[in-house]
């Protein structure tokens, strides 16, 4: 059987880019299976990339090819690359923070730039704006479809050369029982926010489920939010319409609200604008 194309753009589904690459997939092979992730990433939002692919590739068994295109800086010299995970997966994507949640989750154990002279769509030569069909998806169905090997994809490059986000970007500061981070990523439907915290290492700062810690949400010098909040392990623990501090399934915290939309109610979106202190009640 051979491995599935699982992927996730900022393209959005009202107009046909994704069912061009599906298309281009199905050229290649027609027996390849596709499966979004979203196609619903907010638009150029690279971090949202980097944080939405850990969600879902640590689930899928090995030889899977993601592929992620969040890619505002297309037909530019930015690296267009197939990264080689340590668990056996592949991810294509363009190299420009996109691989830093995995890099640093996952581990990434080598990495090649696509040679657009063997792996591209025959015939997108002129095109620079859509490297999403004509590059990344025909390059993964090549490797999924077994025409050809990693090696084939291109020449391999430095892994320190990999385009990532700063640490404090992607993982919280902890001091003592302070904690001091950023939005990463929005849950939807439901409007819950992810922060840049694991689970393991806000237990280990001392934080425990039953405590109520004092949350606030600030973009630059304007406060959205500041709460005394509840900690514990789901919704249930708080009334109808009070927020909480949970345990995501993504094994990072995250604040929301019990049959509410935390995101939509105090306008919070993701990124580094967005930052969070959460301390000691």
């Amino acid at each position: 059987m051979k491995p599935c194309i699982v992927w996730q753009t900022d393209f959005g589904l009202k107009w046909g880019a994704v069912a061009a690459m599906r298309g281009v997939c199905k050229q290649v092979d027609p027996a390849l299976e596709c499966v979004d992730i979203t196609h619903e990433i907010e638009q150029y939002n690279i971090l949202a990339a980097s944080r939405e692919i850990i969600y879902v590739e640590p689930f899928w068994p090995k030889g899977t090819v993601f592929v992620s295109v969040v890619d505002p800086g297309v037909g530019t010299s930015r690296r267009a690359c197939v990264a080689k995970l340590n668990d056996g997966n592949y991810i294509v994507t363009p190299d420009n923070g996109t691989l830093t949640h995995l890099f640093y989750q996952v581990g990434i154990s080598e990495i090649r730039e696509i040679d657009e002279t063997v792996n591209r769509y025959p015939g997108t030569e002129d095109v620079s704006v859509f490297h999403g069909r004509d590059i990344f998806a025909y390059t993964a169905a090549k490797l999924a479809a077994g025409i050809i090997d990693f090696n084939g994809v291109g020449p391999s490059y430095p892994l320190e050369e990999i385009v990532l986000f700063r640490q404090d970007m992607i993982k919280a500061l902890i001091d003592g029982q302070t904690v001091k981070g950023i939005v990463s990523s929005i849950s939807d439907p439901f409007g819950s926010i992810a922060l840049n915290v694991l689970s393991g290492d806000f237990k280990a700062a001392g934080f425990s489920h039953g405590e109520t810690l004092h949350v606030t949400l600030s973009n630059k010098e304007t406060i959205y939010f500041e709460k005394d909040v509840l900690y514990e392990k789901s919704f249930g623990f708080v009334e109808v319409g009070d927020p909480i501090l949970f345990d995501s399934s993504t094994n990072y915290i995250e604040l929301g609200i019990n049959q509410g939309n935390f995101r939509d109610q105090f306008q919070v979106k993701s990124g580094s604008d967005f930052t969070f202190v959460i301390s000691k009640s």
